[in-house]
């Protein structure tokens, strides 16, 4: 499966798995954009639901094609 990941007008298609929890995520984007994973905030943008770190794509109901935004943390 695949997610969409938006920031700003830049979208990043990302491959994973349902298994792969947040944290995951967070860190393929890291080696994208180079943002620590501590300052990146994934939300799912259909739910307005905040992605944890700890709980897998299937259990936080992630779902193929999904469009999740990205909010960094200002330094």
């Amino acid at each position: 499966m695949y997610i969409r990941v938006k920031r700003s007008k830049t979208t990043y298609f990302i491959q994973c798995e349902p298994t792969e929890t947040s944290l995951d995520i967070k860190q393929k984007l890291h080696d994208l954009i180079d943002q620590p994973v501590s300052d990146q905030r994934l939300i799912l943008v259909s739910t307005g639901e905040v992605l944890e770190d700890s709980k897998s794509l299937a259990d936080l109901k992630v779902e193929n094609d999904a469009v999740v935004a990205l909010t960094l943390r200002k330094g």
